[in-house]
This record gives C-alpha cells, sequence and structure tokens, in this order.
C-alpha cells in the first residue's frame, strides 16, 4: 500500500547567477508571481522568469548602478533607478527604452508605480519624493518632508494617496489630489525599510529596522497595535489578497501576523538569509533574496500556514482576551472606493499614446534609446512572456503553483515548528532509512557551500559565521541512536563555551571600569579609559548610548572619538560599522560648520587662550576628518544600506575638499 508523501512547507526553489557584478536590487511582478527583474552594479537590468535559469532580456543604459526597481500592475513596464539619480522606464514588449526621467540629486532608493495611471513615484537619498507622468516625461509634484533617505513608496489601492517610509524613522502619508501632506506617523525608533497598504480597508502597516511591525488606522491617524517580538529587523512586508493576515519577511524566517489583537498565527523557518521581495501566486508565496552577485528563490506552501482562528504564537497578553478574528468580507474600517471604469480607460489610453511614441520619437528619446538597449538572451521566452498583441502567457502557467518537494529528515527536525505537523513529520521518517549519501546534497544546496569567513559579519545573525550547526550532528540510521545524537551535538557546542565565558568576562569587567569613571567623572574621562583598554568592543557599547543623547557631545569629544570612528569604519563587524557611521553623521552634523568657520575665521589681536585651544582643537579635527573621508570614498561605491550610508556621509563631507 502506498504510503502518503509528506511534502515541504518551505522550500528552496532556485539559484542564479544573475550578473556579472554584485546584485543591488530584486523585484518580483506581483501580477503573476512568476517574473523576476534583477539590477547590478554592472548598471544592467535583467529580466527572469521565476524557475528558469535563462535571462530572458538585459536593459543596458545606465551608467552607475542600479538602486531600484519596481514592475507595473501588468508587467508590461519596469522602471529601475540608479546612483547617480537617473530613472529609466523599459517597455518590455517593445524591448526599449520609453521615458528617462532627470531630477533626483543622489541615489534613487525608492520606486512604485500607479496601480492604474500613468504615473510613478520615486524616493531618493536627496529625501525628495517626486510624483512623474510616463506619457508626458515630466515630474508632476515633488514632495517635501523628509529630512532622510526615502526606503519605501506604495501607492493606496483607489490611487489617491502615496505612503511614505524613510530613514528618518517616520511613515508618512500624502494627498495626490491635494499636493501635501496629510499626515505624518511617529513612533518608530529605527529607519522604517517597508510600508503596505491593505488590500480592501484604511489600514497601512509598516516595517522598521527597530524590529517593529506597526498598523495604522487611515480614517483615525493613531497606531492600532505594534508588535515588538522580532530579534531581526523587518525586511518586507504583504498583506494576503484577501487581508485577512499579514505576511513578514525577516532574517531565515516568515511571521504570519494579525493586527486586532495583535498575534503572530506562525512562524515558517525559510533559509532565505534576508529576504528582498515577496509576491503571492496560486496560493503560494515566492519569496526571493540576494548575496553577491547570486538571486535565491524560495517558495511557502500557504495552503499549510494558518492566517487565522488558530492558536496563536505568543503576543498574546494574559491579561486581554482573545477576540475572534473579524469573518472575511466584514470589515471595521472604511473600505477603499475604487472607481469602476477609470482602471482600465487609462491603461488603455496609456497603451495607445506610447504606441504612438514608438513610431515618432522626440530626438531625445532618440539620444536615450541609442543608449539603451534591450538584449533579448531568449528569443523563445520573450515571444511567449512579453509578445505585444498576444494574449499574455505567463510561464509557467498562472493556473499551476509550483510542485512541492518530498520532505526530507533533516529539514523536518528544523521546521517541526507546530505541534500539529509532529505525526507527518514521525511518518515520513521511515522513508529516509536508505543510507545512500547522494541524497544528501540537494540539503547543502540551500546555503553557499563556501566556508570562508565573509569581509563583512552581519549585525544580526541566526547561525555561527562559517559553520552550520547540521555539520555537528551525525546521520541518524534508526530511532536508537538519538541520545548518542544529542550528547555528541552537545559536547561539540561545549567545545569553544570555556573561551567564551572568558571573553564575555573580560568585557564585563572592562564595561564595569568605563562605568565606574563615568559614574565619578564625566564622559570624556570615561572615553579615555575606554580607548585606553584598547578593545573597539567597549567603545562601540559606549558610542551607541552617547549617540542617543547628542547634548552630551563636546568638541573635546570629537577629537577622542574621531580616531576611533576611523577604526570602526574599516572594521568587518556590520555592527561596529554602523555605530561609526552615526557617530560620524551626528559630529559633521553638529560640528563641522563650527570646524570649518573657526579654521576660517581671520587670527585674532592680542593673546585669547580659549580660543587658541579650540582652534588647535578644530585643527585636529579637521585633519582626523580629511583621514576619515578618504575612508569614506573608498567605501561608498559600496551597494545597500552600507553604501547608502557611506554616499550620505559623503555628500556631508564635501565641504572638506
Amino acid at each position: 500500500m502506498a504510503v502518503a508523501v509528506t511534502t515541504k512547507t518551505a522550500w528552496k526553489l532556485q539559484e542564479i547567477v544573475a550578473h556579472s557584478s554584485n546584485v543591488s536590487s530584486v523585484v518580483l511582478g506581483k501580477g503573476s508571481g512568476r517574473m523576476l527583474a534583477t539590477g547590478g552594479d554592472d548598471c544592467r537590468v535583467n529580466i527572469w522568469s521565476v524557475s528558469k535559469p535563462n535571462c530572458i532580456m538585459s536593459l543596458t543604459g545606465h551608467t552607475t548602478p542600479i538602486e531600484s526597481l519596481q514592475v507595473n500592475p501588468n508587467e508590461k513596464l519596469i522602471v529601475a533607478g540608479s546612483r547617480s539619480g537617473s530613472i529609466r522606464v523599459w517597455d518590455l514588449e517593445a524591448a526599449k527604452v520609453l521615458r528617462t526621467l532627470p531630477g533626483h540629486k543622489a541615489n534613487i532608493c525608492s520606486l512604485h508605480f500607479h496601480p492604474f495611471g500613468s504615473f510613478v513615484a520615486s524616493g531618493s537619498l536627496d529625501t525628495n519624493i517626486k510624483l512623474w507622468d510616463v506619457r508626458r516625461k515630466g515630474c508632476i509634484f515633488t514632495f517635501k518632508g523628509h529630512t532622510e533617505a526615502v526606503r519605501c513608496l506604495r501607492f493606496s489601492p483607489d490611487g489617491k494617496w502615496v505612503a511614505s517610509a524613510a530613514d528618518d524613522h517616520t511613515v508618512k502619508l500624502w494627498d495626490l489630489t491635494a499636493g501635501k501632506l496629510m499626515f505624518e506617523f511617529t513612533g518608530h525608533t529605527g529607519p522604517v525599510n517597508v510600508v503596505e497598504f491593505h488590500p480592501n480597508e484604511y489600514l497601512l502597516a509598516s516595517g522598521s529596522s527597530d524590529r517593529t511591525v506597526r498598523f495604522w488606522d487611515l480614517e483615525k491617524f493613531q497606531v492600532v497595535s505594534c508588535i515588538e517580538e522580532e530579534a531581526t529587523p523587518v525586511r518586507c512586508v504583504l498583506f494576503n489578497p484577501d487581508g485577512c493576515c499579514l505576511y513578514s519577511g525577516f532574517q531565515d524566517s516568515l511571521r504570519v501576523y494579525g493586527w486586532e489583537p495583535e498575534r503572530c498565527f506562525d512562524v515558517v523557518l525559510v533559509n532565505w538569509g534576508k529576504v528582498a521581495d515577496l509576491s503571492i501566486s496560486n496560493n503560494q508565496l515566492i519569496g526571493v533574496s540576494f548575496a553577491q552577485s547570486t538571486v535565491s528563490s524560495f517558495v511557502v506552501d500557504l495552503s499549510r500556514v494558518p492566517k487565522s482562528d488558530s492558536v496563536p504564537h505568543g503576543l498574546i497578553r494574559d491579561d486581554q482576551p482573545l477576540v475572534p478574528p473579524t469573518p472575511t468580507g466584514s470589515s471595521l474600517r472604511r473600505i477603499y472606493d475604487r472607481p469602476s471604469t477609470s482602471c482600465t480607460k487609462p491603461q488603455s489610453r496609456v497603451k495607445h499614446n506610447s504606441e504612438s511614441e514608438r513610431h515618432s520619437p522626440s530626438s531625445e528619446d532618440d539620444r536615450d534609446e541609442k543608449e539603451s538597449k534591450a538584449e533579448i538572451k531568449n528569443q523563445e521566452d520573450y515571444k511567449e512572456i512579453f509578445q505585444p498583441k498576444n494574449a499574455i502567457c505567463r510561464t509557467p502557467p498562472r493556473n499551476e503553483p509550483f510542485p512541492a518537494p518530498p520532505e526530507d529528515e533533516p529539514v523536518a527536525a528544523k521546521e517541526a515548528v507546530k505541534p500539529s505537523q509532529a505525526v507527518d513529520v514521525q511518518t515520513s521518517l521511515p522513508k529516509q532509512e536508505l543510507p545512500d549519501p547522494v541524497q544528501r546534497p540537494p540539503i547543502a544546496s540551500s546555503t553557499s557551500s563556501a566556508r570562508t569567513e565573509p569581509s563583512v559579519i552581519p549585525a544580526a545573525r541566526n547561525e555561527p559565521i562559517g559553520l552550520k550547526a547540521s555539520d555537528f550532528l551525525p546521520a541518524v540510521k534508526n530511532q536508537s541512536q538519538t541520545e548518542l545524537v544529542d550528547e555528541e551535538a552537545m559536547s561539540q557546542i561545549r567545545k569553544g563555551h570555556e573561551t567564551m565565558c572568558v571573553v564575555l568576562t573580560s568585557r564585563h569587567k572592562n564595561l564595569d571600569t568605563v562605568r565606574a569613571v563615568w559614574s565619578t567623572s564625566d564622559i570624556k574621562n570615561s572615553l579615555d579609559s575606554a580607548v585606553a583598554i584598547n578593545d573597539l568592543s567597549v567603545v562601540v557599547d559606549l558610542l551607541n548610548i552617547v549617540n542617543q543623547k547628542a547634548s552630551l557631545w563636546k568638541l573635546d569629544l570629537c577629537t577622542i572619538v574621531l580616531p576611533q570612528i576611523e577604526k570602526l569604519l574599516q572594521s568587518k563587524y556590520e555592527s561596529y560599522v554602523q555605530t561609526g557611521c552615526t557617530s560620524l553623521k551626528l559630529i559633521l552634523q553638529r560640528f563641522l560648520p563650527l570646524i570649518t568657520d573657526i579654521l576660517a575665521a581671520p587670527p585674532s589681536v592680542g593673546v585669547d587662550i580659549s580660543r587658541e585651544e579650540r582652534l588647535h582643537k578644530c585643527k585636529l579635527c579637521y585633519k582626523q576628518l580629511k583621514n576619515i573621508s578618504n575612508v569614506v570614498k573608498n567605501k561608498s561605491g559600496l551597494s545597500g544600506r552600507h553604501g547608502s550610508a557611506f554616499r550620505e556621509l559623503l555628500l556631508l563631507m564635501a565641504v572638506l575638499e
């Protein structure tokens, strides 16, 4: 009698080498969930069909690395923003550039297409948000209000508002009709990475580096709930199409949330690292992540993920009764009023105009077209997916979900999070009795095969660098060996325990010394003692406190801290680099104008000892800042959040040149 095969809840679909250099941006088409676009430091935009290994089309024309990408709802247009601030819109059916939109003065950090109009919103490191008309090739409006980089933009489902999330810890809601700010949502204590509208109700979700997800009521303009249980920054969020729950992507996990009251329905372990984008198709969630030049795609079977009416994982407080979830279709708040006909009319109008523009382009369009090329790498796939005037047949077909692979033993042990799945896992174990080592490579393929320590060690991680916990676990051939395996695993884990205890004890002792100096003296002396200890970790701990209170900073402090900042910026630890960037930004904003003014001032008449001391400190700081500017300049070419931080510092340090 055939035994039912237990399939995986989450699995890796494929891994591709997407570019000749580092990948800097990836995005999924939300219409089909089958289209993938990647941007790289090689200044190219490559188009892929999810699960297929070959590139369909490669778009060239940008002269600086691609920083942001977005595909329009019907997946016929794609917009790409570069490090220089240039934006290009491509027509995938015509395989040519449609528009070049200049205007921003720095990196394009975020892009989004209007749901049913020919408009694109762009957010930049220059803190501005611009609304573009793709048909007329012009900027309609510029929204100003953020004080730091705009990381995410989203149009509302009815197309009347745009929400923006930025590094200044705020979420802003803008009225497109009135051309002004409607409301500013404050509450996050870190940069806000993502924002997403509920598909039906007046509700907005935002995810931040402060490791919280917040839900905002767009009628009352107040917070509905806040989920604060996470250990890593929120990277992307996506509502279920029917609006019953929110999927949130974290480091190596997917979490399913409800908001009234705040609760976590499920946690799915997915080995996708820093997930960059999510899409839903055929009751499957597709997630993509990138590292260096490779892009990986993962699938989560949503039919096996509870979305409501289940026992939630944590977040429910003992003193609060569990409110039954609202049935689908009955809304607690106002629902978006979508136009019944204007959703389709603008689309046909845009297509008509773009067709005429293809035949009679302007001279500037001609120049853009000569500079920009669309290299069709796979003619067969291109014709099948993007051929104009034919019904678009997505590949694989949209009505067919990706087949789930059978569950295997190591993954079963790792994914046995839900009690309800325990029986399924146990019944699938006998199928793994064959000791054939050939079956093990697919498991290893979900992670990088390289064992070398990376050049930058991430601030948040779930496993030791260069090691895999599964490497320490011998293969289980039968159930009787379970106890032996546990003992061997524990002995391996204990190997470095004593060394780690010595390191942590020493660090604790050093911090106690610094704390004692601070309590009896001032911050300058405590920083002097931290530097004298010659342990960067102690300096980082102290700076993390001082950075939160700008009033503690004095010119004396800058002369001590700047040499340490130079070391931190060149550290291999991401957390050290982040702290160094924060401290340097604070010094540049508060003290650089003072330093340059004092150095530029004419010499005083007579003897002024205090002025001479101040001048000496300013000269010292200026010299140190010049040294640091070389480090910042060298690292400003990096991609991602690190590169953006260094480029922002480079702009602030321009006065030193």
